[in-house]
């Protein structure tokens, strides 16, 4: 039996899936919204929802524990800056797993993971910043 055994490994070691975590959870806070496996997604739920807990406290320890977690500091501003406010008077639950089909490759399970309240332009946005900029330098 597999009482209380805690979490997912999903087939990597220690280092792995805090990298994996780190990554994946500084998408979903920069774009709102990413698609990925069923069982990543679960787990992923579990480390956005603690981050976006510090981010409503907004303090300097809670900021300095979010950094820790997150590879980029532009990830840990968002977080604070818009995330945390507008997270402010809801009690939980910031974070939404969709079932997606199955992959075509290998017929795993995906999932569509975003935020609750999402912003729908968040999604692309440095690409379309990054584009409308090489544009205005070739004119």
């Amino acid at each position: 039996m597999r009482h209380a055994r805690g979490y997912r490994k999903l087939n990597r070691n220690q280092e792995h899936r805090k990298a994996l975590w780190a990554n994946m959870s500084g998408s979903l806070i920069e774009h709102e919204q990413i698609k990925t496996t069923l069982p990543k997604a679960k787990e992923l739920r579990r480390v956005v929802d603690k981050l976006i807990t510090l981010a409503k406290r907004g303090d300097l320890h809670a900021r300095r524990q979010a950094a820790a977690q997150l590879k980029q500091d532009g990830h840990v501003a968002k977080l604070f800056d818009v995330l945390g406010p507008r997270y402010a008077e809801r009690p939980g639950g910031y974070v939404r797993v969709l079932r997606a089909g199955f992959r075509y490759g290998d017929m795993a399970p995906m999932a569509i993971v975003e935020l609750v309240d999402r912003d729908p332009e968040a999604k692309g946005k440095a690409d379309r910043e990054r584009v409308a900029a090489e544009e205005a330098e070739d004119a």
